[in-house]
């Protein structure tokens, strides 16, 4: 192997190691984010797989220019692990859509009101037993919004995170499969 082959295998792995692990732990992180309604750690993960995801393509170009110089482009296990690749791109925008869709539902559902909690009336608990007073004095409060649309997009879309996150990094794993059994 050249010295000029061996820099393009160090760039390649390099953006391997550098880019799909980073956009791998945003994706991963993301439906977190939007579970706990925090806006801003999704703010920040959809651009961290926005710019992780645009410099993964240093990790196909790196490894068409190394099979370029090494002749192997019409091997089927790297024509297999290109293609994969490219699915896993798409999927990736996909993914950041889908981020950006949650981050919208959330900023939206947290401009919403939301109604105060009422307090139990003595009244109410007049009629209800010896025992209920002391059940309502511990019980927590009830949830103080209703479910609303806003959330229930970020839900739909932390559910299109997962799905399609697993899909790429499983996607990423049957690459690193076949690229570790040619070696």
């Amino acid at each position: 192997m050249s010295a000029i082959e061996r820099l393009v295998l160090w760039l390649h792995v390099a953006f391997v190691i550098f880019t799909i692990g980073p956009v791998t732990v945003a994706i991963m992180s993301s439906p977190r984010a939007i579970r706990t309604r925090n806006a801003i750690v999704l703010q920040h993960l959809v651009v961290m797989t926005r710019i992780f995801g645009t410099a993964s393509l240093g990790v196909l170009v790196f490894g068409i220019i190394l099979g370029q110089q090494r002749k192997e482009l019409s091997e089927a296990w790297l024509t297999v692990s290109m293609t994969l690749f490219v699915v896993a791109l798409v999927l990736l925008v996909l993914i950041m859509r889908d981020q950006r869709r949650a981050l919208a539902a959330l900023k939206l559902a947290d401009k919403q009101p939301v109604p105060a909690p009422q307090p139990a009336v003595a009244g109410e608990l007049a009629g209800a037993g010896p025992g209920a007073a002391e059940d309502a004095a511990t019980a927590e409060p009830a949830a103080a919004a209703p479910v609303t649309a806003a959330s229930h997009i970020a839900n739909v879309e932390r559910g299109r995170i997962v799905s399609l996150g697993g899909v790429v990094s499983l996607i990423w794993l049957v690459i690193l499969v076949l690229m570790v059994w040619h070696a």
